[in-house]
């Protein structure tokens, strides 16, 4: 997500939030616009699901999910009342859990309300963290597709890996996995991806998911044309990589993609914590 929106989304919540008997409180109506919804009756789906994985969490749904009135603004000067809905952080997270996450303003809520200190820079790391979790999920699910479709066309898993291994070794540079594991400081029985930064796991993720699509498209049998292949489409991403002036051999580790997803994964407990804090 680029900054600018980041930047914005991060000032609308921030001038919505207003202050209900001495907690913060964001109106239903207007999460329902900055969330980019535009039906009622559709955002009140997303509201009664957020509030039975409320019930579901052992909270009480009417401390978090409060019905107000609100008067809003019609034609000619004249004003009706309609029904508006109080929603607590906790509340507007789960609406954000349970809304469309590939919405970029639904993407942006479930960081936003999910950092305890909401502060811009920390919203922007909580990002890249969840882009390189992500990234290292697809990258699995593109090996195993890999794996699949070549499985029926005569390479068991021993050649498999083998493929694997000269696809690294011609991503970065003629450094095999072993190289750059050492390399890197990667732990034993670990893949070399958990600890690669995002750019070359998605890079990696590239070159599998050129091979899959080669693979059926000239349709490839049998070990050394399908090597051949994913051993050239590397190739090409780092061609591409060292254009931009980028050498795959030379980027430092990232942090632990296990260690990053462990931390994303706390978040709940985290804010059930803090609300049970509160309360006291």
């Amino acid at each position: 997500m680029k900054k600018e929106l980041i930047a914005e989304l991060f000032k609308k919540f921030q001038d919505a939030c207003y202050n209900l008997n001495g907690l913060e409180c964001w109106s239903a109506r207007e999460t329902q616009d900055i969330l980019g919804y535009t039906d009622w009756r559709n955002f009140s789906n997303i509201i009664q699901k957020a509030v039975s994985a409320c019930e579901n969490s052992g909270e009480s749904s009417s401390d978090h999910f409060v019905e107000v009135n609100k008067m809003i603004e019609i034609g000619k000067g004249g004003q009706r009342e309609i029904q508006d809905i109080a929603l607590t952080r906790y509340a507007c997270y789960l609406i954000a859990q349970n809304g469309d996450s590939t919405k970029p303003e639904i993407a942006f809520a479930q960081t936003y309300f999910a950092v305890q200190t909401r502060k811009q820079e920390l919203i922007e790391k909580r990002f890249l963290d969840i882009d390189r979790v992500n990234a290292r999920e697809k990258l699995s699910k593109s090996e195993k597709k890999l794996s699949g479709i070549i499985y029926e066309r005569g390479v068991d898993n021993r050649s498999f890996a083998s493929i694997r291994s000269e696809g690294d070794k011609a991503l970065f540079g003629g450094k095999t996995t072993q190289f750059m594991k050492n390399k890197l400081g990667v732990p034993t029985g670990r893949p070399l991806a958990d600890f690669l930064p995002t750019l070359l796991i998605k890079a990696k993720d590239f070159a599998t998911e050129l091979t899959s699509h080669n693979v059926v498209d000239k349709d490839l049998i049998g070990d050394n044309p399908i090597a051949k292949e994913h051993i050239d489409n590397n190739k090409e991403v780092r061609h591409i990589l060292l254009k931009r002036g980028v050498k795959p051999e030379r980027l430092p580790p990232a942090e632990d993609v296990k260690k990053v997803q462990r931390r994303i994964g706390s978040t709940e407990k985290k804010i059930l914590k803090e609300i049970k804090k509160d309360k006291k």
